[in-house]
């Protein structure tokens, strides 16, 4: 709880509170009228986590374990997908580590409507359904448009949209906040702030390359049914600035893995056999770069030149 505490209060900034998603950067922004909601986006995270640590995990521990020496219930274990948390626990962080090239990575997985298909838990590792087969492409999304649109126009950005957008909130009489970040943008100068604050992102990359420790969570990413590696959310504003500087390699977090693929690559095996195999076997994925059987927008018809000149670290500065 200490702990805790103290983390609470590194955030604290001119009497505003910088969200559990915040990166310090924004600590300028942050600001004391929302800072009770984004107390109470503290309170939750703490909470959630607190479940996590005291109750998930000690569970899943349990689970695996039955389910990796064969025990009863084992089987009803891998039905619900393997506790995910734990796979990661026991498998290590650099197992479950790919790395590739951010420009390849362009399709997202997409969940069907509730009403159609019921939707994975994120707590599992094996999820069931078509959302590999839905995807959307990450070169049209708005979080590669945002960042394209900040590094042209660095140095004017009243004329990015993002700004624009923010301006007619702000006249509205609704100015943009974020619980998560902390980050209330009520006058013009906080909303130039706010996204100079991504171009700083950005240029530190150029210069630096791409840091894994920076962002509260890896980017995330998952296994399709035919063994190709798809973006899931987490990290979507890091992958778009390595995809703008085209950085030659990055490194992305498996989060889930699709069960056909799953039964495919472990051929009956169970316990610490089927983890082994599947770790071999994630070592030949490749990015996914196809639309999906199921996509309901039409392809986006990209020139062959849309990507920039790439931006490589210590070279191009």
């Amino acid at each position: 709880m200490q702990r805790d505490r103290k983390a609470l209060s590194t955030r604290r900034s001119r009497g505003g509170l910088l969200g559990p998603g915040a990166d310090h950067a924004f600590a300028p922004l942050a600001d004391r009228k929302i800072r009770r909601r984004v107390m109470v986006a503290h309170l939750v995270d703490h909470s959630r986590e607190s479940v996590q640590r005291h109750i998930g995990r000690p569970l899943g521990r349990v689970l695996l374990r039955r389910w990796m020496h064969g025990r009863s219930a084992s089987r009803y274990v891998e039905s619900f997908g393997l506790p995910r948390h734990i796979v990661e626990e026991v498998l290590g962080e650099d197992a479950l580590t790919l790395h590739v090239d951010p420009r390849k990575l362009i399709r997202i997985a997409v969940h069907a409507p509730r009403n159609v298909e019921k939707r994975p838990s994120s707590m599992a590792f094996i999820w069931e359904g078509t959302w590999d087969q839905r995807r959307e492409d990450l070169r049209v999304g708005t979080r590669y448009q945002l960042i394209s649109d900040l590094d042209e126009n660095r140095g004017r950005l009243e004329q990015t949209a993002r700004y624009k957008y923010l301006m007619q909130r702000l006249e509205q009489g609704r100015p943009w906040a974020s619980h998560q970040l902390g980050v209330l943008l009520d006058t013009p100068t906080k909303i130039r702030d706010y996204l100079q604050v991504y171009i700083d992102f950005l240029d530190d990359m150029a210069a630096n390359g791409y840091d894994p420790d920076r962002g509260k969570d890896p980017i995330g990413v998952a296994i399709t049914r035919e063994g190709t590696i798809i973006k899931v959310n987490r990290g979507l504003h890091r992958l778009a600035m390595a995809q703008r500087l085209g950085l030659p390699s990055i490194p992305v977090q498996v989060r889930h893995v699709h069960r056909l693929w799953w039964q495919k690559v472990t051929h009956g095996y169970s316990g610490a056999a089927a983890l082994e195999r599947m770790r071999l076997a994630l070592q030949d994925c490749v990015p996914e770069v196809s639309p999906g059987p199921l996509d309901e927008d039409p392809e986006s018809d990209l020139p062959p030149d849309f990507w920039p000149a790439p931006r490589l670290p210590g070279v191009n500065l």
